[in-house]
């Protein structure tokens, strides 16, 4: 057991400097402006896509970043749109998350960003973008972050399978926004989000603008929370009126719902504690593991450009195979499967947001995300530190105090 001394970590500035996110479970952006979006004829998503058609046409953005539904209407993959014309089909609510959208944002922006851009992202993928800040993958100077209320995505296949059942689609949207409004999600037999989904503590968002969706009668309408980067530009342009109006229940629905999630999160942990008890049942439950990588390529967090799992290190001559195989009479191929996720482990747990893509991309259905979820836990409270919470927040990687931890003797 090892206890914290002194663990509260200097802010040095870091990225947009007018910007502060500061996550916590259902709090709301420091100096936001509320207003209300009126709903047509219960066309929610219509509501929020002519919004944001708005910012591109009074070049409040000059393009955005958005999810676009597939013409076979089995899925979503992230587009960025210049002309206002092509947001038709777009889905601010896509219930899949193929890519992590905090790669394309680093992609996009760490080098020579000239535009005004804007991407609308799931909660995860923003505490990402604020990890991604803090290691200078991301720059925040033109991009704007809109977010909105999340009440979790499905994995690609199944999605696309509950499409060609007709369970997809808008119906199922307006299923999930029903439910949201009572905090609700859990709405639909025989289809359940994504593990990672389930277990989130963090479905609020907090951006630039941030789409509320919980506590709200969405077909009448949705709240809209504009941070202090951009309220002024978008009232003077016309395009919304701020207004004090907000859902009475919308707190409680919040609270509900964070509530169901951290109790699964910890029924996931119990379960995991219990079948990972010691290193010979980690690598019983790993055993199938191929060290294809692709939890990594998945992981937003794993940003670097030289890994060492890309190097020669790991290519070992035949010959060192069979000597292994002497000294212990067979070894299990591929080899350095262990060394692959501790290694991983201990290089980005303290930065894990949760988002799960490293499950969705595992093509042995491992529980890797249970796994970095349940030790970045315990990690990230021994530094009390939050992942995604505050640009501003030095993460425990990148800054090191002589007296940050004490360990007692006999208490490992």
């Amino acid at each position: 057991m090892r206890k914290i001394e002194n663990a509260k970590r200097s802010a040095p500035a870091c990225g947009r400097q007018a910007m502060r996110i500061a996550i916590t479970k259902g709090e709301t952006l420091n100096m936001a402006r509320h207003a209300v979006v009126k709903v047509s004829e219960g066309r929610t998503e219509e509501a929020i896509i002519g919004f944001l058609k708005s910012l591109l046409e009074k070049g409040v953005i000059e393009a955005i970043l958005i999810p676009k539904g597939l013409p076979s209407g089995e899925g979503f993959v992230q587009a960025l749109i210049r002309d206002p014309g092509k947001l038709n089909g777009v889905s601010a609510l896509s219930l899949t998350m193929p890519v992590q959208s905090a790669r394309v944002a680093s992609n996009l922006t760490v080098k020579n960003l000239g535009k005004r851009v804007a991407a609308v992202l799931k909660a995860c993928e923003i505490r990402a973008i604020v990890e991604l800040t803090k290691f200078l993958q991301v720059k925040l100077d033109s991009f704007y972050l809109i977010g909105i209320d999340c009440p979790g995505t499905f994995e690609v296949p199944d999605y696309a399978k509950m499409s060609q059942e007709g369970k997809g689609g808008e119906k199922l949207t307006k299923a999930l926004l029903k439910g949201m409004a009572k905090g609700e999600t859990s709405v639909l037999d025989g289809c359940a989000f994504r593990t990672a989904c389930q277990m989130c503590e963090y479905p609020i968002p907090q951006a630039d603008i941030v789409f509320k969706l919980f506590g709200y009668q969405t077909d009448q309408e949705i709240g809209v929370e504009i941070g202090e980067k951009l309220e002024k530009e978008i009232e003077e342009k016309g395009i919304i009126s701020p207004s004090e109006r907000e859902s009475a229940n919308r707190k409680d629905v919040i609270g509900k719902v964070i509530a169901e999630r951290t109790k699964k999160r910890d029924a996931l942990f119990q379960e995991f504690k219990g079948m990972i008890k010691d290193l010979r049942s980690f690598l019983d439950r790993f055993s199938t593991c191929i060290r294809c990588h692709n939890c990594m390529v998945a992981c937003p967090i794993c940003y670097c450009k030289e890994c060492v799992f890309r190097t020669a290190v790991f290519e070992h001559d035949g010959d060192q195979f069979l000597r292994w195989a002497d000294r212990k009479g067979g070894i299990r191929m591929p080899t350095d499967t262990l060394i692959f996720h501790f290694i991983r482990m201990s290089h980005m747990v303290t930065s894990c947001i949760g988002c799960g893509l490293c499950d969705s991309a595992c093509p042995s259905r491992l529980p890797v995300a249970t796994l970095f979820r349940s030790v970045g836990d315990r990690i990230q409270k021994m530094f009390q530190y939050v992942p995604g919470r505050d640009v501003k927040e030095t993460p425990p990687v990148a800054s090191f105090k002589e007296d940050e931890l004490k360990i007692e003797s006999g208490t490992l």
